[in-house]
């Protein structure tokens, strides 16, 4: 399953407590676009219109060899599909305990576009700073290993 996209500042910004895979409804020439790579998640959320998730603020390009006359908004809602029990826990964790929803990457399975969501805490300023910390430890020690 190769990776369409990865949003790597949603494991800095926040801790994910739990991952789900989602489906998501595009059209052809969005598909088109999303498996050539132009798709970026960096400042999506996934929101919810009464029990309908849909991934907002997510950027699918306009495909090249569209129709450049129709209009085309890139950052448009796009409808999740989950099961229903998972969409009653997730709208049940964001109500009670004010956790937020981001996507996490963006990946085909069997010619289907998968989005991968998590359930995520947001970091307070320390937390991220420890994050810095231990990422550079973890790098030193990998240099010093490869010294030997």
């Amino acid at each position: 399953m190769p990776k369409l996209a990865h949003n790597k500042k949603a494991f800095f910004d926040y801790e994910i407590l739990e991952k789900y895979e989602a489906g998501i409804v595009l059209s052809g020439n969005e598909v088109k676009a999303a498996k050539a790579g132009q798709i970026k998640l960096t400042e999506a959320f996934v929101t919810f219109q009464g029990e309908t998730p849909y991934l907002t603020n997510a950027h699918i390009s306009r495909y090249t060899k569209s129709n450049p006359n129709v209009a085309y908004d890139p950052t448009q809602s796009r409808k999740l599909l989950l099961h229903k029990k998972e969409i009653a826990h997730l709208i049940g964790k964001k109500s009670k305990e004010g956790l937020t929803i981001v996507p996490l990457s963006a990946y085909t399975a069997r010619n289907m576009i998968k989005i991968e969501i998590g359930l995520a805490r947001g970091k307070k300023k320390i937390d991220k700073r420890q994050t810095i910390k231990k990422r550079d430890t973890d790098r030193e020690i990998r240099r010093a290993l490869k010294r030997g």
